[in-house]
């Protein structure tokens, strides 16, 4: 599938999900289950996840791959600067575009995990956005952080770096969030500075509220206490459909507010973002 993401968000809204590459035959098989149960929803186009510092990343090549050479929507990799020298991306890339890849998520990356200082030709995700335009003609997508970076001294600074990150590119797309007014805040502060390229939101049901938790953590982003205990306090056969509801409201709020699309964390399963997608206000 040939489509760019760009185009197909300026056509939108978009409807899309994000994946992760499963190293395991039991994962592949729930994968493609997965992508078989979404296409009902037809959708736009398909992330697929990059492991810190691209242990992931013959898999998620592999992966981003077939699901283009198979299903009738484009999917894009994520590609991560940290961990790799200019000639590993250079050929990363040029391997993507001889294999029909017409879409990247470039990303900064996290640095590693022990405090050790990270690796790589490059610290920003600005700069592979620069060196993805220089290698081919992708639609390149961006992060997107709406209640700020956690490396990011100060709310306004953010802003300003995502400004200019996001006018390099043709879409971004947000960590998970859990109030709406975090999304729109961002899109407000955004306009004043001049920007208005699309940013998707990015929508995780709160399934593992443990999981959640700790991600929420790592981004300084505010986690729903209440809710999780509601999921977590629930019996099993009900723990999905409290989420489901919870991120059906959010998702009506933002959709109400005119987003461009929604991007569903859907963690290789099908079952919550179908029925999150079912349950929406017409």
């Amino acid at each position: 599938m040939n489509a760019k993401i760009g185009d197909l968000i300026a056509a939108g809204p978009t409807v899309s999900f994000e994946f992760f590459p499963p190293k395991t035959d039991e994962g592949r098989t729930q994968l493609g289950r997965c992508l078989d149960e979404l296409a009902v929803v037809d959708p736009s186009f398909v992330s697929v996840t990059y492991g810190a510092g691209g242990t992931d990343r013959d898999l998620t090549r592999d992966l981003v791959v077939e699901i283009n050479g198979k299903r009738d929507y484009p999917a894009m990799p994520h590609l991560t600067c940290i961990g790799h020298t200019r000639a590993d991306l250079e050929a990363m890339l040029d391997d993507y575009a001889r294999s029909g890849i017409h879409n990247i998520l470039a990303l900064a990356g996290d640095p590693p995990a022990d405090g050790s200082p990270a690796a790589g030709d490059f610290t920003y995700a600005s700069e592979l956005v620069e060196l993805v335009r220089s290698r081919g003609d992708f639609s390149v997508a961006v992060a997107a952080f709406p209640e700020g970076h956690p490396r990011s001294a100060t709310l306004a600074e953010d802003r300003r770096r995502l400004a200019d990150k996001l006018a390099l590119a043709d879409v971004g797309i947000t960590q998970f969030f859990f109030r709406a007014g975090d999304y729109f805040s961002m899109v407000d502060d955004l306009a004043r500075l001049g920007c208005d390229t699309p940013v998707l939101p990015g929508i995780m049901p709160m399934l593992n509220p443990e999981v959640i938790r700790r991600f929420a953590t790592m981004n300084g982003a505010y986690f729903p206490d209440e809710l999780a205990a509601k999921v977590s306090d629930a019996a099993a056969e009900d723990r999905i459909t409290i989420a489901v509801e919870a991120a059906v409201a959010l998702s009506d709020e933002l959709v109400a507010g005119g987003v461009p699309g929604l991007h569903l964390y859907c963690l290789n399963r099908s079952s919550a973002v179908l029925a999150i997608l079912g349950s929406l206000a017409p």
